[in-house]
């Protein structure tokens, strides 16, 4: 059995796909160290700067003194604690839902509710760059899967069109991004929401990249566009832009009785640190200030500066949607080369290449904290273009890749 593991490892090598874990000696922050050395980190989805801040900090201390550091048990056993309570009052509140439910984590979430929402006699429509958490998720269900090219609505409305034809008892559920994580971009949401009423569809929106960065107080995209109450289903993560880990589904007071009822990932899995919780609920109650408004605003004074720093090849340029920044590369030994080089320079930016996305669209992925300084975004966007100069990077002679799916 080794010797088999050993055959597929070298096969991965060859390929320039073979990954190991980076061992990090500090919080998680603008700067890291690495193996003793300080570097600026571009890689986090921090993208409030919340992971380390003191108000998070805190928030878990004091709830640990209180409720210690395990839940002990699953949450319909004796695990829901006050802070668990906490935070899903804090989330409805902020999200202006009529419930919600936290998980253990984002893909825990998803793996749950899409295998709650459909069955073998259903159908899931997905976009083709959902993340991996919906795509198993949706696999888990027994439901009929039809995919639709990257933010393709043609063959969204064609999908639909084939379901309520040929399955017309079916219940029909659309799952998509707000912000995709690899590319950045945003799905067309106004359009889909019509899609989704026509064929009187379930819409489920992963906004876990949209949370903190778009919309009034960062409540995501749905919010932005005015849309919260047209998606059915909204999920979310703690772990990217709140600073903490877990996940969230919210949306209708039935919807999250159902839920606790009959998905697994929620219902047999120990309920996460109250501590955790704890600090999730002080990230959602700073998101939903003025000082957490400024600091989304100064986010986006980031994303700004960053975009006016890459070199001009249209590869990095384009549209600020996020705070996420892909820098097209293709080959994935390349994209190694790339993000080694940025090392070297003082700067953490990670290679992206499959399974992550396909093959041949290996990329760096770029992402923005309010915590960055100017500094260290002009000693990024200096890098780039000393290495694009030298053949590091993306050579703007070549026609840039476009999105994944497509």
């Amino acid at each position: 059995m080794s010797d088999l593991f050993q055959e597929q490892l070298q096969a991965l090598r060859a390929q320039s796909l073979h990954r190991k874990l980076r061992e990090i000696g500090s919080a998680q922050g603008p700067e890291i160290e690495i193996v003793g050395r300080q570097l600026a980190n571009f890689s986090s989805n921090d993208y409030l700067g919340l992971a380390n801040d003191p108000l998070l900090r805190k928030a878990a201390t004091v709830a640990i003194k209180k409720f210690g550091v395990g839940a002990g048990a699953s949450r319909l056993v004796s695990g829901t604690q006050s802070p668990h309570v906490a935070l899903e009052n804090a989330l409805t509140k902020w999200k202006r839902t009529p419930a919600a439910l936290v998980f253990s984590s984002g893909y825990a979430a998803a793996v749950g509710t899409l295998p709650a929402l459909a069955s073998k006699h259903d159908v899931i429509i997905l976009d083709k760059l959902s993340h991996a958490s919906l795509i198993d998720g949706a696999r888990l269900s027994g439901a009929t899967i039809r995919v639709f090219p990257h933010n393709h609505l043609g063959k969204l409305e064609s999908h639909l069109e084939w379901a309520q034809r040929e399955l017309p008892e079916a219940r029909l559920i659309v799952v998509t991004e707000s912000v995709f994580s690899m590319d950045g971009d945003q799905a067309p949401l106004g359009e889909l929401v019509e899609l989704k009423k026509r064929f009187d569809a379930v819409l489920v929106l992963d906004e876990a990249h949209a949370i903190g960065v778009l919309g009034p107080n960062g409540r995501g995209l749905a919010a932005e566009l005015g849309l919260e109450r047209e998606v059915d289903v909204q999920l979310g993560t703690l772990s990217k832009a709140l600073g903490v880990s877990g996940g969230y589904i919210c949306g209708s007071r039935a919807l999250i009785d159902w839920l606790i009822n009959r998905a697994r990932s929620f219902i047999f899995s120990t309920a996460p640190p109250p501590a955790l919780a704890a600090a999730a609920t002080a990230a959602i109650e700073f998101l939903a200030s003025a000082e957490g408004e400024n600091r989304r605003l100064l986010l986006w004074k980031r994303i700004v500066r960053l975009h006016a720093e890459l070199p001009a090849a249209e590869a990095a340029k384009g549209t600020a949607n996020s705070a996420i920044v892909p820098w097209i590369v293709g080959d994935e030994q390349r994209a190694l080369d790339l993000a080694r080089a940025l090392q070297g320079e003082g700067l953490l930016v990670p290679a992206i290449r499959y399974p992550t996305v396909a093959k041949g669209a290996a990329r760096l992925r770029i992402t923005v904290s309010a915590a960055h300084t100017d500094a260290q975004i002009a000693q990024l966007g200096g890098a780039l273009r000393r290495l694009t100069a030298t053949g590091y990077g993306w050579d703007a002679a070549e026609p840039r890749k476009s999105g994944v799916g497509t």
